[in-house]
């Protein structure tokens, strides 16, 4: 057992309470990972709640309410249930980066409790107590099954189909580069767990919202190709959500459309928010940029094939700054 594992199970052995918490706008990795290591702390004996800093994806609910998982939105409002005195033990599950926890920062400053971080992100900041951290797993959810796994847990179906949800999500159900031998291994051992894979793929991936796939066609319609097919662009605007009746939770996985087309290399997807905020910027590449490293001259950061970032500035100004500098960055390679 590495040192980073055992410092985490040591926190999670001595806790009574813990709040689990993961990046806004969750995607199945980070609440499948959430979900699988709630049932592992209460196997355990550890009390634990999972409190999500944007709204629950309605096709990944059943991840928690079909398991008694207790959940809060912070968008709804900070309940006095959830104040911070109340838990002893604050674990993050993949993310280390305060830009991807918003509104937390600030509640955390005089708080006394141990923070953890489970994360397989290269980009990082240091602020927890302990992290365990492994780049080179393809989701959360692996780290998530190998501490399971150290700490003694069973890992029984409802945690294998937590788990299942987070390595199939971030790996674009097993396709992408990031899929290793031991993913495949994990998969399949969860599949022996009892996991229906049928069942969650089609909550998955055939349970989408109409207004989903309005959104969907009007992004592709502003796709743009430059360099000659290398760099592919396209933008979200305010007017996208309030025409189709979507929100931003509907733009998962939209950055993956353009890669489909044999040039592109890099694709760009710039998202201006329904109400207010900062521009959203996804970044995907095929592996001949980058993208976290580009994505980190703007604060942002990721994977080196998967990254993002936030210009607190009009789409139109994102889109010039962000597409000029990634000209720039791919006509040097």
């Amino acid at each position: 057992m590495t040192d980073a594992y055992q410092q985490i199970l040591d926190s999670l052995s001595r806790a009574q309470r813990v709040l689990v918490t993961t990046h806004v706008r969750p995607d199945g990795d980070a609440l499948g990972t959430s979900a699988a290591l709630v049932l592992g702390m209460r196997q355990r004996g550890v009390d634990a709640q999972v409190l999500l800093l944007s709204h629950l994806p309605t096709k990944y609910a059943f991840i928690f309410n079909d398991n008694g998982i207790v959940h809060h939105d912070a968008e709804k409002g900070w309940p006095q249930t959830l104040a911070l005195e109340n838990f002893d033990t604050l674990l993050v599950a993949d993310t280390g980066t305060w830009s991807q926890l918003p509104g937390l920062r600030e509640r955390l400053e005089k708080w006394q409790g141990t923070k953890l971080v489970v994360d397989h992100h290269l980009t990082q900041e240091d602020w927890a107590d302990a992290k365990l951290v492994m780049t080179e797993a393809a989701a959360a959810g692996e780290i998530a099954a190998e501490l399971l796994d150290q700490w003694q847990v069973k890992i029984d179906k409802p945690m294998a189909s937590a788990l299942f949800v987070a390595i199939a999500s971030d790996t674009g159900w097993f396709q992408f580069s990031n899929t290793r031998p031991y993913t495949l291994r994990l998969a399949a051992r969860l599949m022996e767990a009892g996991v229906n894979t049928d069942e969650l793929y089609q909550l998955i991936y055939q349970n989408e919202r109409a207004e989903r796939v309005a959104l969907q066609t009007r992004a592709q319609q502003s796709l743009e190709l430059l360099l000659d097919g290398r760099l592919a662009v396209m933008r979200v605007c305010k007017e996208d959500f309030e025409q189709t009746r979507a929100n931003v939770p509907d733009t998962e996985n939209l950055i993956n459309i353009p890669l489909q087309i044999r040039s592109v290399e890099v694709s760009v997807l710039l998202t201006e928010p329904r109400d207010f905020g900062p521009v959203r910027v996804s970044l995907r590449s095929k592996g001949h940029v980058d993208v976290a490293r580009f994505a980190e001259q703007f604060g942002g950061g990721g994977h080196a094939r998967a990254s993002g970032l936030k210009l607190d500035m009009s789409l139109q100004d994102a889109h010039q700054v962000v597409i000029e500098a990634m000209i720039r960055a791919m006509s040097a390679i």
